[in-house]
C-alpha cells in the first residue's frame, strides 16, 4: 500500500497531502503509532497542568495580596522631618493636608482609584466623665477609608458623609476598648457590642458611639478609636507637633498602582508646585507583586522542567518509531525516488509524519492535562479551603502545543535526514 501513496507526494514542503498521506500511513500500524504518540501525551499533558496550576495559583495569590494587604495603596505623606547624624531635624514649608485636598485628588482619579485623608493621635477616653479613663490610638478619617482598612462589626457601622461633613462627634470602637471601658465602669453594659447608640468620653467631649468592631486580629484587639476627620484636633491628645495628614490613594487593581501613582504626582505638581523633598509618595506593591510573581514564575519553571523530561521521552519514542519506519521502508523509498521524487519530498513526508504524531499527542495531551488541571484545584479547595482554580488562557495552549511539534520537528529530523539521503539503487535492491 505503501507505493502507492508515495507516488502521489511531489511536493516541496509540509503541505495538506503530506500530512494526509503520513496518517495514513500512521494508522497502518495503530500499536506502533499510539506507543509513539504516547510519550508526547504525558509531555504536553502534564506540561499543561503545571502551568494551568500555576496560572490558577498566581491568579490566588495576587487576589489574596489585593484582600489582604495595602499593596493597592499609596501613601502621600508630608516629609516634616530629616534624619542629619540620626538626630530628627524638624523641616517646614510641607503641605498641610486638607479635605478639600482629598476631594481635589478623588475627582482627578476618578474611578481609577478611592482617596481617603487620614490624621492619627492618641486619646484619654471613658465610659463617663467620672469613670477611669483608658488610652487609645485615634485615627481621624472619612468614608471612603472603610474600603482600605475592610473592617468587620460586631454591631454598628462606619461613618457616613453627613457626619464627615458636619463634624459630627460621632465615634467607632475596637472591641478591644469597648471592652475595656466595661470593665473600668461598672455601670456599663456587660457586652462590649450593648456600646452601640451610648455615649463615651473622648478628651472630655461626649461622642455617640456608632459601632463596635469584632474581636479579631488587627484593630479589633486594641485600644482604638475612628472618628470623622473634621473632628481630630478635638478628638487627641495636643501634642507639641502639629498633626500632619497623609493622604491613602487606594488604586482599583494592583496592576493600576503605577498609572495611579503617576496621576497622583501630577495632582502634586499642578496643586503644590515642586513637591519633591516636601512629599512622600511611596508603595509596596511594585516590590511586593514581584516577589509573589517570581515566586510563581519558579515554581512554573521548575515543574515544566521535570515536564520537559517527559517530552524529551517522547521525541526519543517518535525518533525509534520513525528509524524503525525508515528501515522497513528502504525499498519504497527507492521506488519513489526511481520515479522522480526528490530528497527534499522523502524529508518533508518522514517530517510530516513526526509532526502528526506530536501534533496529535500535543492535542490529546491539552485536554488531559487541562482534565488533570481542574481536578487538582478541585482537591486543593476541599482540602485548603483555598479557592484555587486552575486558569486556562490561550498562551498556556500555544506554547504547549509549539513545544510539541518543535519536539516533533527535533527528533523526526535525524531519521527524516536519514532516509531522503538513501540512494535510490541500494534502496531499490533493500531485502
Amino acid at each position: 500500500m505503501y507505493p502507492r501513496a508515495w507516488a502521489y507526494t511531489l511536493s516541496n514542503s509540509l503541505s495538506a497531502s503530506s500530512f494526509r498521506i503520513a496518517l495514513q500511513t500512521l494508522r497502518a500500524n495503530p500499536l506502533r503509532t499510539i506507543l509513539s504518540t504516547l510519550g508526547v501525551v504525558m509531555g504536553v499533558a502534564s506540561l499543561v497542568a503545571v502551568l494551568a496550576i500555576g496560572d490558577g495559583v498566581e491568579e490566588f495569590a495576587r487576589a489574596e495580596l489585593q484582600h489582604t494587604t495595602d499593596l493597592q495603596t499609596i501613601t502621600v505623606a508630608p516629609v516634616t522631618y530629616e534624619l542629619i547624624d540620626r538626630v530628627r531635624v524638624p523641616r517646614s514649608g510641607y503641605p498641610t493636608f486638607t479635605l478639600a485636598d482629598g476631594d481635589s485628588l478623588a475627582a482627578a482619579l476618578r474611578d481609577a482609584a478611592t482617596v481617603s485623608i487620614v490624621a492619627t493621635g492618641n486619646a484619654l477616653v471613658s465610659r463617663t466623665p467620672a469613670s477611669p479613663p483608658r488610652a487609645a490610638a485615634v485615627t481621624a478619617t472619612v468614608p471612603a477609608a472603610a474600603e482600605r482598612l475592610r473592617l468587620d462589626f460586631e454591631k454598628g457601622r462606619f461613618l457616613n458623609d453627613a457626619e464627615l461633613r458636619s463634624g459630627a462627634r460621632v465615634v467607632v470602637l475596637s472591641h478591644g476598648l469597648a471592652a475595656a471601658l466595661g470593665k473600668a465602669d461598672s455601670t456599663s453594659p456587660a457586652s462590649p457590642a450593648a456600646l452601640v447608640g451610648e455615649s463615651v468620653q473622648l478628651e472630655s467631649h461626649p461622642y455617640r458611639v456608632i459601632g463596635v468592631l469584632a474581636a479579631e486580629k488587627g484593630m479589633g484587639n486594641r485600644l482604638a478609636a475612628i472618628v470623622p476627620f473634621t473632628v481630630a484636633a478635638e478628638a487627641t491628645i495636643p501634642t507639641s507637633e502639629p498633626h500632619n495628614p497623609m493622604l491613602l490613594v487606594r488604586a482599583a487593581g494592583i496592576e493600576q498602582v503605577d498609572s495611579v501613582r503617576a496621576s497622583t504626582e501630577r495632582w502634586l505638581s499642578a496643586r503644590y508646585g515642586a513637591w519633591q523633598g516636601k512629599v512622600k509618595v511611596q508603595t509596596e506593591a511594585a516590590s511586593r507583586l514581584k516577589q509573589a510573581s517570581q515566586g510563581i514564575m519558579i515554581f512554573k519553571l521548575a515543574m515544566g522542567s521535570f515536564a520537559a523530561i517527559s517530552l524529551i521521552v517522547g521525541g526519543i519514542g517518535i525518533m525509534n518509531i520513525l528509524l524503525a519506519s525508515v528501515f522497513e521502508r528502504t525499498r519504497e523509498i527507492g521506488v519513489r525516488k526511481a520515479i522522480g521524487a526528490r530528497q527534499r519530498d522523502i524529508l518533508t513526508q518522514f517530517l510530516a509524519e513526526s509532526v502528526a504524531i506530536s501534533g496529535v499527542g500535543s492535542v490529546i495531551g491539552v485536554a488531559s492535562g487541562l482534565a488533570g488541571a481542574f481536578a487538582v484545584t478541585a482537591i486543593m479547595r476541599a482540602k485548603t479551603q483555598a479557592i484555587v482554580f486552575a486558569a486556562f488562557t490561550w498562551p498556556t495552549l500555544f506554547v504547549a502545543m509549539a513545544i510539541a511539534i518543535a519536539v516533533g520537528l527535533a527528533f523526526g529530523t535525524y531519521p527524516a535526514l536519514r532516509a531522503a539521503r538513501l540512494s535510490p539503487i541500494d534502496a531499490i535492491r533493500h531485502e
